[in-house]
């Protein structure tokens, strides 16, 4: 009988070790989890390259990984074998026997037990602190670029007389080295000292000496490495000064040098600069002499010297040299910061010019006539339209417009006219039926532009289209409609194989097409798709029926997204807006150039600067990398997305900024010249937003040059909140075609107010010149209205709006029951001397789901208007009609005034109010009242009923003529 515990006739099973079996599995599972995490490392790797490629920026890829790898194996090795050697010298230099101590006998333990795996321990110490040093090297790939590649301003600080280059972009990569100097002299000592005293040649509790020699002469050349790179920490410091940041209570945030900077700290970090290397030789001359003493006493009198000339010496000069005549003693430096602030950003050639706030002409006429030549005043405000928009142009559920619409500058009857913008994008919410195969392979986009008059409305308060319907027809001619690239598709799509896409629906059933464009990626290779399974973490793009050949891959498809992926040393402005270009759509989006080591020059946060109330209801409006603090930027690049390919054109638009050219040198032939932008992309290029709100964040204080004014703040301004936003930011920058005082002929403009600081009547009003065809684009001009004049701000003219009787009891009526009064932009424009104020108001009621323009708001010096139309509107305030013909909206019926059922049904509301308002003055009449309201509520019923029919007639006719206008299809 075999015994089964493991005799001589039977197998031995050793207790607590795993069979053979388990052992292969383990090893089994073990390799296959190996693989899986290489494999996922590389599917990251592979699928980044594929896109690079597919844009054809594969060179953006292979040098930013390049520089990437070069730098965490230079510096990662460094760090590795500095630390490595120290740890074998101060091994080798271990006394050959150790002391006979309690200390030492606990130590021996240690030692005996690494003794077999000494080599294996220090690799894996130096393997750790490289690969630590080299992944915070990688990230300084971009520090790197500019150093290697930098090229000079030509503009030489007011301090030291370097070349600004000096400070962008070779003081950071010298600071750059300088900390890892730090850290690799640190941990070089924290290593050697741990193994000295590991054998012995560091003792604490130990008789005798404390520190064998070899152990004094190593750790003192360490110190005394640590104190050299002190003292060239206090030699930049000198440079540092031009470029570093403070609070300086006259201005708030400051940068470059003070009166106590060039002062005190100046020769201060001299003085220290000088006793630092001192000590530092004092350190090394240990190796001779054997004592630590001397190179203390001089580490002493250098933290001293530190604590004495670095911090209280400068405090000294400050409170009894410069705060008893401050603005004596600062204004030189304030004047060096006020020309390099304005140089920084753009805003040196500023034209101020003294503006009176009213008007010098009494002929009403001549003055109601001036309108229409000043300004084409736009009443579509597309920030309030969108949702107008939506239900009357988005035919179908699963096409939408984007929160915010655009203005654009499109050609009719051979003069420009400013355009409300949007496309019809891909929304994956209104698809019937959400899956796998709907999501991504049959609603992959969408499909043509809407456009409308920015200056007109129709009888009824809609806009008027100049482009509408389904497949898209007006006044933009022929152009691919297919919108595969956009603003609100952010997820990915396979196209191109055996499942065909719905093209768009009519009464005739699906109409299908196939992408035939050459964008996205290949999925015919099987390495390809299983790097996509991971990738996008969905396996059923590696066996799906679905993918076949031919297939590909589109994702990344925001412009914004694709811009900056393939320029990642842009900032890029956060609003893209579409052009039809060329009979294509093509996403224009304006990207920056900025650096934070202009000298002199006061920095800024991105973030907060282009803050206002349109980015606190839309954070796609935001600006890229809005937390980078700069004090320089430069619009040097224009970049259009295709909104068909994909495909990603970069422009050089700022030929002479140095930053720019840096990076071309860095990415040669990523960036095309300005000679390149065609006549057609010309004409729907723009001063860009984001850009203007930087500036116009810096112009409410460096809008002045002299000194002593800018240290009074007597003339600080500031942006005022938006009156028609309840969310308390910042007014928009709003475009308009308009003329300035100076100007001959209406230009398309961005414009802005200015309010006192503190206060809300109007200091200021700015304008630039938004045309890049024009002269003199990118001019800024601000009108400054003198101080004993007050002129009524944004804020004020919409408060006084909104309190003036009959304009309240108006939009108390418009408000009733479930409607919705929405105020549309208050654009300013200067008139003859005076400002004019116009602002449109949207009623949003009933079972309507988008605004209408129901009236228009018109102040100017003190007199209000609030009409049915502009024009009336104009022709109240000034008491005078226009002789110019007002523009032709297709109807006789006065624009925006809705049908005769509506008109008397508020006329009888307007009755039954003003009849309640006089029961209650006379008594008050409680009957008369009760009835007065009874017939207000039956006049607003029938209003509301008549437009109801109104606009279920006009989305009948719209449906029908898309009906019949999409079986044209191309």
């Amino acid at each position: 009988m075999p015994d089964r515990g493991g005799g001589p006739t039977g197998p031995r099973i050793r207790a607590g070790r795993p069979s053979r079996r388990v052992r292969t599995l383990l090893m089994t599972l073990g390799v296959l989890a190996v693989l899986g995490m290489t494999f996922t490392m590389f599917a990251g790797f592979w699928t980044d390259w594929l896109w690079y490629r597919s844009v054809h920026y594969s060179s953006v890829f292979t040098t930013t990984l390049s520089t990437k790898i070069g730098l965490f194996f230079v510096f990662g090795l460094l760090m590795a074998l500095a630390v490595g050697f120290n740890i074998w010298l101060a091994h080798r230099m271990r006394p050959p026997l150790s002391a006979m101590s309690m200390e030492q006998q606990s130590l021996d333990r240690y030692r005996m037990g690494i003794a077999p795996y000494k080599t294996w321990l220090l690799l894996a110490v130096t393997s750790l602190v490289g690969l630590i040093a080299g992944a915070s090297a990688a990230g300084q790939w971009r520090t790197w670029l500019m150093w290697v590649n930098g090229v000079p301003f030509h503009q030489k600080d007011p301090q030291f007389h370097l070349d600004v280059s000096f400070y962008a972009f070779d003081l950071p990569w010298y600071r750059f080295l300088l900390g890892f100097g730090f850290a690799t002299a640190i941990l070089c000592l924290i290593a050697a000292a741990l193994t000295h005293y590991l054998y012995g040649g560091l003792r604490v509790t130990s008789p005798g000496a404390r520190a064998t020699a070899a152990a004094t002469g190593h750790l003192s050349v360490l110190l005394g490495v640590f104190v050299a790179l002190k003292a060239v920490a206090y030699w930049l410091d000198r440079y540092g000064l031009a470029v570093k940041s403070s609070d300086f209570k006259a201005t708030g945030n400051w940068t470059g040098l003070r009166y106590v900077d060039a002062n005190a700290y100046l020769p201060a970090k001299t003085i220290l600069f000088c006793i630092a290397v001192i000590c530092a030789l004092l350190f090394f001359a240990t190796l001779w002499r054997r004592t630590w003493q001397l190179p203390v006493i001089g580490f002493g009198l250098m933290v001293l010297s530190a604590i004495l000339i670095g911090g209280l010496y400068p405090a000294i000069v400050q409170k009894f040299q410069v705060q008893p005549n401050e603005q004596a003693k600062e204004a030189p430096y304030v004047q060096k910061n006020l020309k390099a602030t304005r140089e920084a950003y753009g805003i040196d050639d500023t034209k101020v010019t003294e503006y009176p706030g009213k008007s010098t002409t009494s002929d009403k006429t001549k003055l109601r006539d001036q309108v229409d030549d000043t300004a084409s005043i736009r009443i579509m405000d597309p920030n309030v339209v969108s949702p107008t928009f939506q239900q009357l142009q988005q035919i179908r559920n699963y096409y939408g417009f984007p929160t915010n619409l655009d203005v654009d500058r499109y050609p009719k009857d051979g003069k420009e006219q400013d355009t409300v913008i949007g496309l019809r994008e891909l929304n994956l919410d209104g698809i019937p039926k959400n899956n796998w195969i709907n999501d991504h392979f049959r609603y992959t986009h969408g499909y043509g532009a809407v456009a409308a008059k920015g200056t007109e409305a129709d009888p009824e308060g809609r806009p008027v289209f100049t482009e509408k319907n389904l497949p898209s027809k007006g006044d933009l001619g022929t152009y691919e409609q297919r919108i595969y690239y956009g603003e609100k598709t952010d997820t990915y799509s396979i196209v191109g194989g055996p499942q065909k896409e719905i093209d768009y629906s009519d009464d005739e059933g699906e109409k299908t097409t196939s992408y035939t464009g050459k964008s996205g990626v290949n999925l015919d290779n099987p390495i390809n798709r299983a790097a996509y399974a991971v990738a996008f973490n969905e396996p059923q793009i590696l066996y799906s029926g679905a993918i076949g050949k031919g297939s590909r891959i589109l994702y990344n498809r925001t412009p914004k997204d694709r811009v900056e992926a393939v320029a990642p040393w842009l900032t890029i402005d956060g609003d893209a807006y579409p052009a039809v270009v060329n009979h294509r759509i093509q996403w224009i989006v304006d990207a920056y150039t900025t650096t934070n080591g202009y000298p002199y020059a006061s920095r800024t946060t991105l973030g907060d600067t282009t803050a206002d109330s349109l980015t606190a209801t839309n954070n796609s409006r935001a600006v890229v990398a809005q937390q980078n603090q700069v004090n320089y930027i430069r619009n040097s690049v224009k970049a259009t997305v295709d909104a068909y390919t994909g495909e990603v054109k970069l422009y050089q638009w700022d030929t002479k900024d140095p930053v720019l050219k840096t990076w071309m040198k860095a990415f040669p032939g990523t960036v095309k010249a300005r000679a390149d932008i065609s006549a057609d992309l010309m004409a729907h290029l723009r001063y860009p937003q984001d850009l203007f709100k930087v500036q116009r964040e810096l112009l409410t204080r460096y809008h002045v040059t002299d000194a002593q004014t800018f240290l009074s703040g007597s003339e600080v301004w500031e942006v005022p909140d938006d009156p028609t936003n309840d969310s308390g930011s910042a007014v928009p920058p709003y475009y308009l075609s308009m003329k300035m005082p100076d100007q001959s002929a209406q230009a398309f403009s961005l414009t802005t107010t200015f309010t006192p600081n503190g206060r809300d009547n109007l200091s200021a009003f700015m304008a630039v010149d938004s045309d890049p065809r024009a002269t003199d684009y990118g001019k800024i001009r601000i009108l400054k209205l003198p101080t004993s004049t007050t002129v009524d701000g944004p804020k004020q003219v919409q408060s006084q709006f909104n309190s003036e009787q009959d304009i309240a009891e108006t939009i108390s009526l418009l408000s009733r029951g479930h409607s919705k009064v929405e105020y549309g932009n208050l654009l300013t424009v200067p008139l003859d001397g005076g400002l004019l104020y116009a602002e449109p108001v949207y009623v949003r009621g009933g079972e309507l789901k988008y605004p209408l323009l129901r009236k228009v708001l018109v102040t100017y010096e003190g007199k209000t208007a609030f009409e049915d139309t502009l024009d009336e509107a104009l022709n109240k305030v000034f008491g005078v009609k226009g002789s110019t013909t007002p523009p032709d909206t297709g109807t006789t019926e006065p624009p925006g005034s809705g049908n005769p059922t509506v008109q008397q049904a508020l006329q009888d509301a307007q009755k039954a109010f003003d009849a309640g308002q006089q029961a209650l003055k006379e008594g008050p009449d409680w009957d008369a009242y009760a009835k007065a309201q009874k017939d207000l509520e039956d006049a607003l019923k029938r209003a509301e009923d008549a437009q109801s029919k109104v606009d279920k007639t006009a989305d009948r006719t719209s449906d029908k003529t898309s009906d019949r206008t999409s079986g044209n299809k191309n």
